[in-house]
């Protein structure tokens, strides 16, 4: 569960409602792992530490189990969704399939000042502390978020109702936790420049084998995770 010590009670904005403002706050926490995969969700808990009545919380809750960052299980209540093996790799060849393709249609479609906005994207996840110091390559969400851009570049409305809506955050959350992997912070920074240099080039069929194993590559590191979680079990079982 959060570590109530790292969260404060919510100060309403006027542009935002309390419901919103706890559940964008649980989604972070989620996304970057400091609510762990599988956690049951405490609601008198969450309640006690974003000051906020049960009613809101309830309503984000309800928001993020649509997310899919949250599972309802029978008897037990709400928890962190923790995807097994074969989810994840179901997961990341939906992406190496869609991705790739939005990566061509960017190729024809992206204006150049998008091409140089997401040039600028990629500077800023370059000048990142944490991605300097190889712990991990996280970034924002949305216009901040290399792979929302380039799926938003597509033009391609079916496309990114698909990858920006439901499985969005689901897909940040392992995204985030499989970039620690010693380093594949910089391996995937480079790579994100090479797609970029290829949408560039109005090179469409470039533009998606990059992507393609560009997230082939992740899906791999993903392999080598749960071979060896399966090799350090007893009898090899995980």
């Amino acid at each position: 569960m959060l570590d109530t010590a790292q969260a404060t009670p919510i100060l309403q904005d006027e542009t935002e409602t309390l419901s919103e403002n706890v559940f964008r706050r649980i989604q972070a926490a989620i996304v970057k792992g400091e609510i762990a995969p599988g956690s049951k969700i405490s609601e008198p808990e969450l309640a006690r530490t974003y000051g906020i009545s049960r009613g809101p919380l309830r309503e984000a809750i309800h928001r993020l189990e649509g997310q899919r960052l949250l599972v309802r299980v029978p008897h037990v209540g709400a928890r962190v969704v923790s995807l097994g093996h074969a989810e994840l790799i179901e997961l990341y060849e939906i992406r190496e399939s869609l991705e790739g393709m939005a990566c061509r249609l960017a190729a024809e479609r992206m204006s150049q000042a998008a091409i140089d906005e997401l040039r600028e994207v990629l500077d800023t996840h370059e000048r990142d502390a944490a991605f300097q110091a190889g712990q991990g390559y996280y970034q924002q969400e949305g216009d901040h978020d290399f792979h929302y851009r380039i799926i938003q570049g597509s033009g391609n409305q079916t496309l990114y109702k698909m990858l920006c809506g439901e499985l969005y955050q689901l897909v940040r959350m392992y995204r985030l936790q499989f970039s620690t992997t010693p380093n594949r912070p910089r391996q995937a920074f480079a790579e994100h420049h090479r797609i970029l240099d290829a949408i560039e080039a109005r090179d469409g069929e470039l533009a998606e084998l990059l992507m393609r194993r560009h997230i082939g590559a992740s899906k791999r590191n993903i392999e080598r995770h749960y071979q060896g979680a399966d090799n350090n079990s007893p009898r090899g079982e995980s």
